[in-house]
């Protein structure tokens, strides 16, 4: 079985592998520091179980989880004994390891691994094509009616009753919700990333700690929104 380790600590990523060493079935054929660069390993590669960290900062090992479409089978490793039952409630969880591990209770998980009757799904992230490209958006402002293009709108940002529309050209004030345009605007191309923001995520150009980069334009994601940002990105 290909498995990957993720956990911030270099220690304990150096244990888990230690231990997998001993299981002739497993191949450990990477592991990452944080969840982020995992998840763009996995758009490209096919992995059978994950050995994963809960606590890691910025991205926990759940908002991970959550990012997976279909995620292969995962044995979480934390010292925070208070999440063992919430853990279950994601049926990709297959076990539930306490730091430090010992060599036993790791050999009981991989029996867990292989007894699950559940069919390894294939890991990926949900594949969209941008069909928006060409489209127009018409907006209001003072009685006229202004054309913009679709893929060259970069940011919408809430202020109150209006909303402040970011093109690659010039900014609009539009007189509107953010709930309002956001039924307008195709879910291919946008994606709403905090209460007060919705980006075209075409066109970020970096991401750091909670916030994405856009032209000029710094975003801040929400937790509850982070999920489905990362899911999107690795399409780009």
């Amino acid at each position: 079985m290909n498995c990957i380790i993720i956990d911030d600590e270099a220690t304990a990523r150096l244990v888990v592998r230690q231990l997998c060493s001993k299981i002739p079935e497993l191949d450990v054929i990477e592991e990452f520091d944080n969840a982020i660069s995992a998840i763009k390993f996995l758009n490209q590669q096919n992995i059978d179980v994950i050995f994963l960290d809960i606590h890691m900062p910025g991205f926990s090992g759940v908002d991970f989880i959550q990012t997976l479409k279909n995620p292969p089978k995962v044995v979480m490793t934390t010292s925070d004994t208070d999440f063992a039952i919430a853990a279950y409630e994601y049926e990709c969880i297959v076990d539930y390891l306490v730091k430090p591990i010992t060599l036993e209770r790791f050999e009981k998980s991989i029996e867990k691994i292989k007894s699950s009757s559940s069919k390894k799904p294939q890991t990926h992230v949900e594949t969209q094509q941008n069909s928006s490209e060409g489209e127009d958006l018409y907006i209001n402002i003072d009685r006229r009616l202004i054309k913009l293009k679709l893929n060259e709108i970069l940011v919408i940002e809430a202020k109150g009753d209006y909303i402040d529309v970011k093109t690659e050209k010039e900014d609009h004030r539009v007189h509107t919700t953010l709930k309002k345009i956001k039924e307008k605007l195709p879910e291919k191309l946008f994606l709403q990333i905090h209460r007060s923001y919705i980006i075209n995520f075409t066109k970020i150009i970096d991401i750091e700690d909670n916030s994405v980069l856009i032209a000029k334009n710094v975003v801040p994601i929400s937790r509850s929104n982070r999920p489905e940002l990362m899911r999107r990105l690795n399409l780009l």
